[in-house]
């Protein structure tokens, strides 16, 4: 699993990172936010690539497990 820490960033940067990461073509990964439209944003993206996102908040940070 390929972990990717994209807390301070704004969109649409942890879009591109996790973009970037999937053409390894692992089966999963895990990215850390936070702030609201990014996680939105990366789900929305990672479901449109057909993965599934299961997302835990922990004191105003999300961690998206994003897997196939």
């Amino acid at each position: 699993m390929k972990t990717l820490d994209a807390r301070g960033l704004s969109c649409p940067e942890p879009v591109i990172m996790i973009q970037k990461a999937m053409k390894s073509k692992e089966a999963s990964y895990e990215i850390l936010v936070d702030n609201n439209t990014s996680k939105e944003n990366v789900t929305r993206y990672a479901e449109h690539q057909g993965y599934q996102v299961k997302v835990t908040e922990e004191g105003g940070e999300y961690t998206l497990s994003i897997t196939r």
